[in-house]
């Protein structure tokens, strides 16, 4: 009996010991690399620490930045608080500025004695990029007084060519620039007519290059806007009878792509001049499909 009960513990242990050196070494290489992983990132995080937190040295990050727009820098700066603070510089915001609205003239108060009376001052307080914001809340501002004269003065359809010169005088007076324009008044939900205002200041006034101007009239869907200009034109006298013959009336219908691509120069200078000499009264009117392109009536 107690040869029985001395064997029966060594059966119940043989299994153990064989299955134990391998449960061991298991857990002896786990042991074994997660100090090398933890050693890594400790490594990493140092890194990081040493280039300021960015996968990049801070002149190369300021780089990136400063080749980026305004939507993209502020679409960038909610990556993390680190590009936050480095999308908010000073320097970037002054290029912005100054590269928006270049024929502005921009002081600090503490220049205002050698500065001219024109230029918009910054407060000594205030970074570039709230006084950036301020000034284009300005310019919407100014953007929304000329849109609701010139939707007041077309409220039955049709715009008349000095209220038009009007508008376009007032964005010269406000000096707008070509990013001014494309914001604020190059929309599909406003009226060809303030398209067109905004397009004929941006290429006549600014001398946008033409593909620029293209190219946004593309991406915002409105190259294919039709407008219509109707001109009357005063009747020619006849030879040796003295009588002047009847008014005549010219129609013109073109697209905005068409004034961008110098397609619709006549109607241009006809809006340019405005109603003087032979010429009695000028609208513009949104285009109806079922018109022709470009005609002319006599009136009777």
């Amino acid at each position: 009996m107690s040869m029985s009960k001395r064997s029966e513990p060594e059966k119940t242990h043989m299994p153990q010991r064989q299955q134990h050196p391998s449960f061991m070494r298991i857990d002896k290489q786990e042991r074994q690399q997660q100090p090398k992983d933890q050693s890594f990132q400790a490594q990493d995080v140092c890194k990081q620490q040493k280039m300021g937190s960015f996968p990049v040295p801070d002149e190369i990050a300021l780089r990136i930045a400063s080749l980026l727009e305004v939507w993209d820098l502020c679409a960038l700066a909610c990556c993390c608080r680190c590009w936050k603070e480095l999308c908010g510089s000073d320097c970037l915001w002054e290029s912005l500025a100054k590269k928006r609205w270049a024929s502005l003239e921009f002081s600090d108060e503490s220049e205002s004695e050698s500065s001219s009376s024109t230029a918009i001052r910054r407060p000594k307080d205030k970074g570039w990029r709230p006084f950036y914001g301020e000034v284009h809340d300005h310019k919407a501002a100014s953007a929304a007084l000329v849109i609701d004269y010139v939707e007041k003065c077309s409220i039955y359809g049709s715009l008349e060519v000095a209220q038009y010169q009007r508008a376009i005088e007032d964005l010269h007076v406000m000096r707008f620039g070509y990013e001014d324009v494309v914001l604020l008044l190059l929309k599909p939900s406003l009226s060809v007519q303030i398209n067109l205002l905004g397009l004929h200041y941006c290429m006549n006034w600014l001398k946008v290059p033409v593909k620029c101007v293209v190219k946004e009239l593309r991406i915002r869907k409105l190259a294919e806007r039709r407008v219509c200009v109707k001109w009357w034109t005063l009747g020619k006298w006849s030879n040796g009878y003295g009588i002047r013959m009847n008014d005549e009336l010219h129609s013109h219908q073109f697209t905005l792509l068409d004034v961008a691509l110098a397609r619709a120069e006549e109607v241009l200078a006809v809006l340019y001049r405005g109603a003087i000499h032979e010429v009695l009264r000028v609208q513009i009117t949104v285009a109806k499909p079922s018109s022709t392109p470009s005609s002319s009536l006599r009136i009777f």
